[in-house]
């Protein structure tokens, strides 16, 4: 019996030292979409293993579950979105998640495979818009930067298709899952897609869309973490990796205009 409960003990002791592996310094576990987040994760993987930083990349397909892994101890960061975004998440969740540093801009382009020209796009058309909030008032800001519609002074990034002032060829928007929107091209007359999904779906915003937002955008995805973890050893070590030139040279030799760095 003594043998047994030694043997048991031995047992827990071994899953309790396991469960304390998360909790190791020079490990971190972070969480991001597939493209280009993840890829650009996988290559800063072996600067940080130099540095003696083991990192564990999760990658989600559903971007909105990712501020909430973070905020419960899930993961150690996150990287897929841009500040105002997790500004509007922390409002409205009462949550106190903070970004580090600005790695790229991804312009959002508006794409169709109908039509070769925004201006070309007919009285009455169908445009898909991602329907959480900051991306698709930035959607229909891309949209009055094209010129065809104008938003109500002040609309801003929680505009919505009710905030539409001037409607000049009477465009029918269509708010739908950001994730949704590249399979939707061939549905509706054009949509206004985050680079992130146009790039898992081939698509790059220089090439390929009809109107493109400026690369001076002020949406940089950052790096995401909670508060009490921003001065960690790890955390500064991955957020130097992330703004080094191996990383501005990957962005710019691997993306081609559609992920720009922004530092």
């Amino acid at each position: 019996m003594k043998r047994i409960l030694a043997l048991i003990c031995s047992f827990a002791l071994l899953i309790g030292l396991a469960g304390c592996a998360s909790q190791d310094d020079n490990k971190l576990v972070v969480g991001a979409t597939a493209k280009p987040h993840a890829e650009i994760l996988e290559f800063v993987k072996p600067m940080l293993e130099k540095k003696g930083i083991e990192m564990e990349i999760k990658e989600f397909t559903d971007y909105p579950l990712l501020n909430p892994a973070l905020n419960d101890g899930e993961i150690d960061a996150n990287f897929f979105q841009h500040i105002p975004y997790l500004e509007e998440y922390n409002e409205k969740n009462n949550t106190d998640l903070v970004w580090t540093v600005q790695v790229h801009n991804e312009p959002m382009g508006v794409y169709s495979k109908k039509y070769k020209k925004i201006e070309d796009l007919p009285n009455g058309a169908t445009v898909g818009v991602p329907n959480d909030t900051t991306n698709g008032g930035r959607a229909l800001m891309v949209l009055e930067r094209s010129g065809i519609i104008k938003l109500k002074e002040g609309a801003g990034l929680t505009a919505t298709d009710k905030d539409i002032a001037q409607n000049l060829k009477k465009l029918k928007i269509q708010m739908m899952d950001a994730a949704m929107l590249p399979r939707s091209l061939d549905d509706l007359d054009a949509c206004v897609i985050n680079s992130n999904y146009a790039i898992e779906a081939d698509l790059n915003p220089v090439n390929d869309s009809i109107f493109m937002e400026p690369k001076d955008s002020p949406f940089g995805n950052v790096l995401a973490v909670r508060a009490e973890d921003k001065d960690k050893e790890a955390i500064k070590k991955l957020s130097e990796a992330l703004q080094s030139p191996e990383v501005k040279k990957f962005l710019e030799d691997t993306y081609q205009g559609s992920c720009v760095p922004a530092f």
